[in-house]
Order: C-alpha cells, then sequence, then structure tokens
C-alpha cells in the first residue's frame, strides 16, 4: 500500500477495512455450523486454504497470482452478508445482489481507490466465471469443500500437535 498517493485509501479507511475483513476470522462456515460440527472451520480459514491451493499451480497458462487473490476475495462480501447458503431460502439473484452491494460498499469504504476496485474486479470476474482462473478458482471452492468435509468425516484436527474430536 502507497499512503502518500492520492489514490490511495487514508489509513483510517484501510484500518477499518482491515476491521470488516476481521470478521471472515469470526463467522463461522453456515453449512458447517447448520451441520452440528465441532469447531466449524471461518469463512476466512476457507479463503485462506484456498488461497494456498492457488498457491501450487504450476500451469504455465494459468496466472497464478490471480488466482490467489481471486481466492482471497471470492467470499469477501461475506464480512458483511453473512455465509448465505442454498439452505437459507435465499434466490441465487438475491444473493448476488446482496454480495454485489456488499461489494460496492468495500469499494466505497476504501474511497473508491484502485484497489477497492480491483477487490470488486475480482470478485465479479469470480461470480461471472468470466476467465480460466475465476472457472479454476470455482472448482478449488469445491476440492476445499471436499478436503474439509473429509477432515470433518475422519473427526480430527491437530491443533498444536494434539489431537481433538470434532
Amino acid at each position: 500500500l502507497n499512503v502518500d498517493t492520492m489514490s490511495s485509501p487514508s489509513p483510517s479507511s484501510i484500518i477499518e477495512f482491515l476491521h470488516l475483513c476481521g470478521r471472515l476470522k469470526v463467522n463461522k462456515r453456515t453449512g458447517w455450523v447448520m451441520n452440528n460440527v465441532h469447531l466449524p472451520e471461518s469463512i476466512s480459514d476457507h479463503m485462506y486454504r484456498m488461497a494456498i491451493i492457488s498457491f501450487l499451480i504450476e500451469d504455465k497458462s494459468i496466472d497464478r497470482l490471480k488466482c490467489i487473490k481471486i481466492s482471497l476475495v471470492h467470499d469477501m462480501a461475506e464480512a458483511i452478508v453473512g455465509d448465505i447458503t442454498p439452505h437459507d431460502g435465499v434466490p441465487k439473484e438475491k444473493k448476488h445482489e446482496l454480495e454485489k452491494n456488499a461489494m460496492l460498499k468495500i469499494k466505497e469504504d476504501l474511497e473508491e481507490s484502485p484497489i477497492g476496485q480491483e477487490f470488486y474486479d475480482l470478485w465479479l470476474e469470480y461470480e461471472e466465471s468470466s476467465t480460466p482462473e475465476s472457472k479454476l478458482v470455482h472448482e478449488f471452492d469445491k476440492l476445499e469443500l471436499i478436503l474439509q468435509a473429509s477432515e470433518y468425516e475422519k473427526g480430527t484436527l491437530v491443533i498444536n500437535s494434539e489431537s481433538l474430536s470434532c
């Protein structure tokens, strides 16, 4: 971040944005909560592992950095609207509208800066599956879900080298 440039968000806007992102660390993934999973992953847990999966890309025809960025942004709106699942009964169009408005608010809160625009553009790219990278990240989203489900099914998590039952 270059806080000396006029087009950059102010330090206070950045701090507010980082606090907003902090919600993703404490907000648990709704599907796991609804299934009574002990110690369900947070939204940011999910996004982090997707970014790591993206980091592992070796295919030179894919923009790895873009995949990492999309992974880190694709659920950012959930800091405002929460993790809406198909079981919530919210129509897909309404969910998209809520998330779009959340991303526009994030962009606005970052003072319409290039970084705020980039967050919005990456989110929209993911939503529209408009590039090979966004399509691949959708597949990584499914892969991460399968990995997480497998870990819950096995019934153990390793935290600080101690095994805890799920």
